[in-house]
């Protein structure tokens, strides 16, 4: 787009709060500021001798991995000589959609209006006691349109139309709400071909939530009051916000501005990102918890996994949402992968599986900030094989039009690392896969040397899941579908069928454990114990993302291009589009 047709903005990240009565705590905000500094100081000067004592955290694991690329006709990871398909696989596709009504049929039979499904007692919960919000039915209502399933699409219409009622004096997440019900409904808006109920529930949604972001930084608060139109801080945290929360509503809010042509949503977004680069650490990683008073990370673990990680997700789709016209979103985006790669990327063993471990602060002998590395990975981190392979492909792109799959050529130095990090990933994430159920726990931890460890297996173990005692949290499967997410975008950026083949075996192992004969899917609670014990709960991403994503990677490449579309952290396909504000900050 021409600079001429941008409207131009500037944000002072240093003046965000100038509007605000600072006169009572301009000294202790200050001091406080000055005591942030100091405290991330010491962080550096800790990383710094972090990477004193593990010399292996300077130096990416891949150098031990990585051949030579020169002159190679594909990039590893593209099995030699395969031919990309792209074709539907009909009969995989549509056991997928059977297993969605065999959800969906449940729900409506039992909870239809509920927030959540409980398939075992065949019953449905609200969140709150003032009452739900249709999270389950506006979550799922765009894998409806993209399955087809038009019976099952204006039920849930109606619903929305007639029943969908935000005005409850109760606090809600304003994460969760965010990306399932304002993006599940702009999502059925653009996939509907514009009805307006959508866009009118959600511009109201938008409404009541933008008051979370009335702090003094402009940082939104964990919680939102939908009847008083009043953020509320997460007291559970004492006050603090995760990062991954402030930082996952930028797509929905922006996308709600660029339908309505109102500027606000943009803005009150796009400050939350200004005022996370004004506060960002040398290495480009992030804190899980940021000071929505203040603008500033709190000393806290450092890693992908929850809290933190649709905060990097973000940081690239960003950049693509807005057809990779904004630039600061890719050198956030490219400084934080280069700070994983630097700090949290590891390698198992004995067989070298890569995989992201966790910084977690300490205090020393004598009260001094100190950092460990925790062998440890979330479930959620699987997003990041995919996400890498994108990256690659967009950020790390030397063309306009990289070539499924890529060429080494391509691609920059950076989008080849990235390339192999997020295939080496994928693997690794199909490793814990590698249960007596075939379904990877929520939480696993890898073997280092001198951990002391017998009787784990090679490579990874569950944390407590010792035979005979009762299974711990780790040891969960609760539907999730970040796995599944890494092999569909992969196979949409390649062609492999391995990665189908991948997904096939996940779908095959949900139907085997987690389905319900009488309707619907209820969470594992050990993935290693058969015959299994249920938890009587259906997390709402199994229609939103886990089955939606299922279909995708067994439909034709036409549905939903990734070149077109960029999906929000709850799975919610948002389309790319020029931007018509140019960013107010760099």
């Amino acid at each position: 787009m021409a600079e001429s047709q941008l409207r131009k903005r500037k944000i002072n990240p240093a003046s965000l709060a100038a509007n605000k009565d600072t006169s009572k705590v301009d000294g202790q905000t200050n001091h406080t500021k000055d005591s942030s500094q100091r405290l991330w100081g010491a962080v550096v000067i800790a990383l710094i001798c972090l990477v004193y004592q593990f010399p292996a955290l300077i130096k990416s694991p891949l150098g031990r991995l990585q051949r030579d690329l020169h002159g190679e006709t594909h990039l590893r990871g593209v099995r030699s000589g395969i031919v990309p398909t792209f074709t539907a696989d009909e009969p995989k596709r549509d056991a997928v959609v059977e297993a969605f009504k065999h959800a969906w049929s449940a729900y409506e039979r039992d909870a239809m209006g509920n927030d959540e499904y409980h398939p075992l007692s065949q019953r449905g919960t609200n969140l709150t006691e003032a009452g739900g919000i249709g999270y389950t039915i506006v979550d799922s209502i765009d894998t409806m349109l993209i399955m087809g399933l038009h019976d099952e699409y204006q039920t849930a219409r109606t619903w929305i139309h007639d029943k969908l009622f935000f005005d409850r004096d109760a606090n809600f997440s304003t994460f969760e709400t965010t990306i399932r019900i304002l993006g599940g409904l702009l999502t059925a808006h653009h996939l509907s071909g514009g009805d307006p109920i959508f866009l009118e529930k959600a511009q109201e949604l938008g409404n009541r939530i933008l008051p979370v972001f009335e702090t003094p930084s402009g940082l939104p608060l964990s919680l939102i009051n939908l009847h008083l139109q009043e953020g509320v801080p997460d007291f559970n945290n004492g006050g603090y916000a995760s990062t991954a929360e402030v930082a996952t509503l930028q797509l929905e809010f922006r996308y709600l501005s660029y339908l309505t042509d109102e500027d606000i949503y943009w803005e009150k977004a796009e400050t939350v990102m200004a005022v996370l680069k004004a506060a960002e650490l040398p290495h480009g990683l992030a804190s899980i918890f940021v000071d929505p008073n203040t603008g500033r990370y709190r000393i806290a673990s450092i890693r992908l996994g929850s809290r933190g990680d649709s905060y990097y997700e973000y940081l690239l789709k960003q950049y693509i949402q807005t057809n990779q016209t904004e630039e600061v979103y890719r050198e956030m985006y490219d400084q934080a992968m280069t700070g994983i790669h630097q700090y949290l990327l590891q390698l198992s063993i004995p067989n070298k599986l890569i995989y992201t471990a966790e910084l977690n602060p300490e205090a020393g002998k004598q009260g001094e900030l100190g950092w460990r590395l925790i062998p440890k990975q979330d479930h959620l981190v699987c997003f990041l094989g995919g996400s890498l392979m994108l990256g690659a492909t967009t950020s790390g792109s030397l063309v306009e039009h990289v070539s499924v799959p890529p060429l080494p050529l391509e691609l920059s130095a950076q989008g080849k690392r990235d390339w192999l990090t997020g295939v080496e990933l994928i693997k690794t994430c199909m490793a814990t896969h590698d249960t007596q159920t075939g379904l990877s726990p929520e939480i696993v931890h890898f073997r280092i040397p001198g951990d002391g460890i017998e009787e784990a297996p090679s490579d990874w173990y569950i944390k407590g899941g010792r035979p005979g005692s009762p299974p711990s949290l780790d040891a969960r499967y609760i539907l999730r579908p970040e796995t599944i997410e890494s092999l569909f975008i992969a196979f949409r950026l390649t062609g492999d069928t391995w990665y189908r083949d991948q997904g096939w075996a996940i779908f095959q192992a949900i139907e085997k454990h987690c389905r319900v004969p009488t309707g619907g899917y209820a969470s594992v609670k050990n993935v290693d114990t058969v015959p299994v014990e249920h938890e009587d709960k259906m997390e709402t991403f199994m229609m939103s993302e886990t089955l939606k994503y299922l279909y995708l990677l067994f439909s034709d490449a036409s549905v939903l291009p990734l070149n077109e579309y960029v999906f929000n952290t709850e799975a919610h396909p948002l389309p790319i589009f020029g931007p018509t504000i140019r960013t107010g900050f760099s």
